[in-house]
């Protein structure tokens, strides 16, 4: 990958903060000794094995369970009977609004299945070929029900309803009659029929999203381990370790306090390892067997029973005056939530539009349930669906007036003030930098050849605040060690050790960053969101500003002077001016040998819930070669330029948006789930599922445009997921501009362009 190019209106130079030093989990993962959840064995464990529905919509008549628990070696088998039954009732803010209603029937079906994949029961066996023969003879009696896999048919009047008593939520009054929409939302500001009166040019087009994998390399896994007297500890591979335990705890019917989960490595998640599919079985397994047991999914369960983001049905129309005005925006999305509800439509509404000062939108979102697995987030949840439609109308509106479409978005480009259509104003800046960083790249003007094309596209994310915990501790011999409770999955462990040592003004290679369990630090929400070198971070130095007075309060006492005359600069303890005293400056080393004689262990904590973070904003550009007779795409150039605020681990943050790309071209050129007339997958595996590897990539640029945060200490803004928002539009209308055909559905795979090239 190319090295970065950095714009900055950053003059603050640090002296760990933005330096690049080996990751601190690199040795262990290279040399494989890093554990992950499959990855821990515990005396006496036993192996878990779930059986799942061959059936995409089934009503269970029975579940006869008796061949199963006679069979020797199975120690316990469970159904959705071991799980109690859970309040219908949505919690929490609308846009993650959570039903365990819902969320029980996902980990085990009760009165239906829903998807093929579905968990219907679960044994644990002394082996892992046992506990499969075990599961075999269970005998599930169905009765088969019509299905409905696409979001525009399972709307439709006629279609197969999931839930018989569903009625639509946020439609006044309420419908009387049940379908598989579970939800309509509406955003608007000003008026958007004056908007469009406004327009020189109004366009309108629809698209359509295929559902698409997180594909994460490391398939789910946990073991469980339930004592007696009720304690359970659960090792658990996840984006959050607390959200583990709080689910897990809820599903089973135990106390928090009697849980507690540590984090294993991780490898990979996107928003798909925040769900919990497996823990609280591993639980109950155990509960019954009292023994460990392990469990853990096959690539082809990972497909077939954990989250996708969704597939969506969209229609979206933009207004723009000649000069290049945009006046009004509208969109209509229909996103597929799975087999239950709670699909990113709300964030598709709140995100589409969003990177734009445009007076005049209106959003509709309708959150529909069908017969797949239940979407879970992926990167930027419903952000990139609803980037795919707006980005592309965009583009047709720039060709439509004769402006190029860079300096289109460039002129209306949201800043400091501009409305969005949730009503908030924007009230951070770096969006339009971004913008300028691309239009100075080289590559924007460089000339295209035949069967060549190039697109631009913007994507916008909120980043996440939200509860953070960390803890501080200074040994004897003077290093530091760093806990926190967020697991890392973009380099979260060295970017707390670069700022820890930064604020205590002490070398990086001092300081240790670890992930802690449950009990051992204080509640931390999930890595997601962007929200971990942000919210964590500021507990991380928050805590570490605590150290630095008890240090100084302790150098104090040394010297027997008055805390307040002690200041703390370059890792010492130092008299604060020439009335204090001629004293010695007090190294940390130095004041940590002495921690007994001066009150004890030097530790510090913190507890955080800090707003005021940044959103993401990412601007990419490519061009594409076309091959007319096959259909087939090469990516010819990459471009990435995002504002991350300030780059505290420079390595990572490229990484991340050099991630979110390849992602990107995954989902805009081949992925996509395939299913059968039967609704079953036919495609749940890596060989027909179809993910982008090295050779289909080009080298890609990445333009790290630094405009801090002045909320953050070091100015820090999420990254990981505004970048994997703009590839699809951009490469959409990339192909689009080569082929002469405008493409409005993925995956734009060769047989869908060659389609496209035929008609004419």
């Amino acid at each position: 990958m190319n090295d970065s190019t950095i714009v900055t209106e950053s003059t603050k130079r640090y002296k760990w903060v933005g330096t690049r030093p080996i990751r601190p989990d690199g040795v262990p993962k290279v040399t494989g000794r890093a554990l992950y959840g499959a990855d821990l064995k515990l005396p006496g464990m036993i192996y878990g094995k779930v059986l799942r529905s061959p059936h995409a919509h089934a009503r269970i008549k029975s579940i006869d369970t008796a061949a199963a628990e006679a069979l020797p070696g199975v120690k316990a088998v469970m159904t959705s009977k071991d799980l109690p039954e859970q309040k219908f009732d949505y919690i929490g803010p609308e846009r993650v609004a959570v039903n365990f209603w819902h969320v029980t029937r996902n980990i085990m079906a009760r009165e239906k299945v829903l998807y093929e994949g579905h968990a219907v029961a679960a044994v644990a066996a002394v082996s892992a070929s046992i506990a499969e023969e075990a599961a075999r003879l269970i005998k599930v009696e169905y009765e088969v029900l019509p299905h409905v896999i696409d979001v525009d048919e399972a709307m439709a009047e006629d279609a197969p309803l999931l839930f018989e008593d569903m009625i639509t939520r946020g439609i006044e009054p309420a419908p009387k009659k049940p379908s598989n929409i579970s939800k309509r939302l509406e955003f608007a500001i000003g008026d958007i029929d004056k908007g469009f009166a406004e327009a020189d040019v109004v366009i309108e087009e629809s698209f359509k999203t295929a559902a698409v994998h997180q594909a994460y390399i490391e398939p789910h896994a946990c073991v469980a381990k339930a004592e007696a007297d009720g304690q359970i500890e659960i090792w658990s591979s996840s984006q959050g370790h607390f959200a583990m335990r709080a689910l897990t705890a809820q599903i089973i019917g135990a106390r928090l306090g009697d849980i507690r989960v540590t984090p294993a490595e991780i490898g990979g998640g996107f928003g798909g390892k925040t769900v919990t599919y497996l823990e609280p079985v591993a639980a109950t397994l155990s509960r019954k067997a009292g023994l460990p047991v392990r469990l853990q999914m096959t690539r082809e369960e990972v497909f077939r029973a954990s989250g996708p983001t969704s597939g969506a049905s969209m229609r979206v129309k933009i207004g723009v005056r000649k000069d290049g005005t945009i006046t009004a925006m509208e969109g209509l999305y229909k996103f597929q939530a799975g087999a239950f509800p709670g699909s990113p439509v709300m964030n598709g509404c709140l995100c589409g539009f969003a990177p734009y000062d445009v007076p005049n939108q209106r959003a509709v979102g309708y959150d529909v349930v069908s017969n797949r697995p239940k979407a879970a987030a992926y990167r930027a949840p419903g952000s990139p669906i609803a980037g795919f439609a707006v980005e592309s109308v965009l583009d047709m509106c720039a060709k439509a007036i004769g402006m190029d479409p860079l300096a289109l978005r460039i002129k209306n480009v949201a800043g400091i003030g501009s409305p969005t259509i949730a009503g908030p104003k924007h009230a951070h800046a770096g969006f339009k930098e971004t913008l300028q960083a691309l239009a100075n790249h080289p590559g924007y003007k460089a000339p295209l050849g035949p069967n060549q094309g190039r697109g631009v596209a913007c994507g916008y994310w909120f980043n996440g605040g939200g509860e953070s915990g960390a803890t501080l501790q200074v040994n004897a011999d003077g290093t530091v060690l760093v806990a926190t409770g967020s697991p890392d999955i973009g380099g979260s462990r060295a970017s707390m050790a670069l700022m820890a040592a930064e604020t205590l003004g002490v070398d990086y290679s001092t300081v240790r960053a670890i992930v802690a369990d449950t009990g051992s630090v204080g509640y931390t929400h999930v890595t997601g969101g962007s929200r971990v070198t942000f919210a964590t971070g500021i507990a991380v130095v928050t805590a570490t500003q605590n150290v630095i007075k008890d240090l100084c309060r302790r150098a104090a006492m040394i010297w027997d002077v008055d805390p307040e005359g002690v200041v703390w600069e370059d890792g010492h303890a130092k008299p604060a001016g020439a009335n204090v005293g001629d004293f010695k400056p007090l190294s940390l080393k130095e004041l940590a040998a002495k921690a007994a004689a001066t009150g004890g262990p030097i530790t510090g904590s913190a507890g955080v819930n800090p707003g005021g973070q940044a959103p993401g904003f990412s601007a990419q550009f490519y061009d594409v070669e076309v091959d007319p007779e096959t259909g087939h795409v090469t990516i010819l150039r990459a471009v990435v330029a995002q504002d991350v605020g300030k780059a505290i681990h420079p390595s990572y943050v490229e990484g991340q948006m050099q991630g979110g790309v390849v992602q990107g071209i995954g989902w805009a050129l081949n992925e996509e789930y395939i299913y059968n007339a039967k609704g079953q997958l036919d495609n749940p595996g890596f060989l027909d599922y179809r993910c982008p590897v090295a050779s289909d990539l080009p080298m890609i640029d990445t333009i790290l445009v630094e405009v801090p945060n002045p909320v953050h200490p070091y100015g820090a803004k999420g990254v990981g997921e505004a970048n994997i928002c703009p590839p699809m539009a951009a490469i959409g209308s990339a192909v689009s501009q080569a082929i002469g055909k405008r493409m409005t559905s993925l995956p734009m795979s060769p047989p869908r362009v060659l389609e496209a090239l035929s008609a004419g």
